[in-house]
């Protein structure tokens, strides 16, 4: 299993449009990882991005994506923080294109199988994933096998579907963080946490010590901060949680992952 390994154990998650290296670096004196991204890879996700683009939406759609991967991670080198690209592809070659590129920079690339707008899911992408576990696992198979760092972004509530049980086998397949959206579940980190021994970041609503301590308690070994992450009080808040529940739990990072 590739390290999945980050500090502080605040993530910052991706923003269709907006996290970019620059917004990472905002945020580096309170996160220990941030996702770039989300990054359209291929035609048929560059073609539903477009489409999100003309209702509105803020996408990355630069005319070579790997290029433009290569060049962001390249600015994140020297920062102090640890990087990560959420990508979506229709097929499964680019995946292998992006974790190479990932690879090259200790970078985490991230299987977006979380976004649920229409034009995604028609293409074949984001939450679509998740109703395909087989295809799924295949994505983390392709990326695993370049010695990337993999994580796959997920979703709760998702209809017909068992998120523990799901999580379980995209770790099987050699993913090594499982980077959790709880909707309105909370307790599926718990649940996602006894189900493997994957690195677990929970996202949603992660605000305050609150929402931090609850996570943590659930099994969770880190936490992700997505809409506020460009408002340095909630980053600041949310780290010193993080940081305090650490010290009164588990005094030595190093000592395991997996809840």
């Amino acid at each position: 299993m590739a390290d999945p390994d980050f500090e502080p154990r605040v993530a910052l998650a991706s923003l269709s449009g907006e996290s970019d290296a620059a917004w990472a670096a905002r945020g580096a004196d309170h996160a220990g990882l941030a996702f770039l991204g989300g990054i359209a890879l291929d035609e048929g996700s560059r073609r539903a991005a477009e489409r999100l683009v003309e209702r509105g939406r803020n996408e990355f759609l630069p005319t070579d994506p790997f290029g433009f991967v290569e060049r962001e991670l390249r600015a994140l080198d020297d920062r102090p923080l640890r990087a990560g690209v959420n990508v979506r592809s229709a097929t499964r070659a680019p995946i292998r294109n992006a974790a190479e590129l990932c690879a090259d920079h200790d970078a985490i690339v991230e299987i977006n199988a979380h976004c649920r707008q229409e034009e995604l899911c028609a293409a074949g992408c984001g939450e679509t994933l998740l109703r395909d576990a087989h295809r799924l696992c295949e994505y983390v198979e392709t990326a695993a096998a370049t010695g990337a760092t993999v994580s796959v972004k997920l979703r709760a509530e998702v209809p017909g579907v068992s998120l523990p049980e799901t999580a379980g086998w995209v770790a099987a397949a050699g993913a090594d963080v499982l980077h959790v959206d709880a909707m309105d579940s909370e307790s599926v980190v718990r649940e996602v946490s006894e189900a493997t021994d994957a690195f677990v970041v929970a996202n949603n609503g992660v605000r305050d010590a609150a929402t931090v301590t609850e996570y943590l308690d659930y099994g969770a070994d880190a936490v992700s901060v997505g809409r506020p992450s460009d408002r340095p009080a909630v980053l600041g808040r949310v780290r010193e949680a993080t940081d305090a529940w650490f010290a009164a739990n588990e005094p030595d990072l190093t000592a395991g992952t997996g809840g």
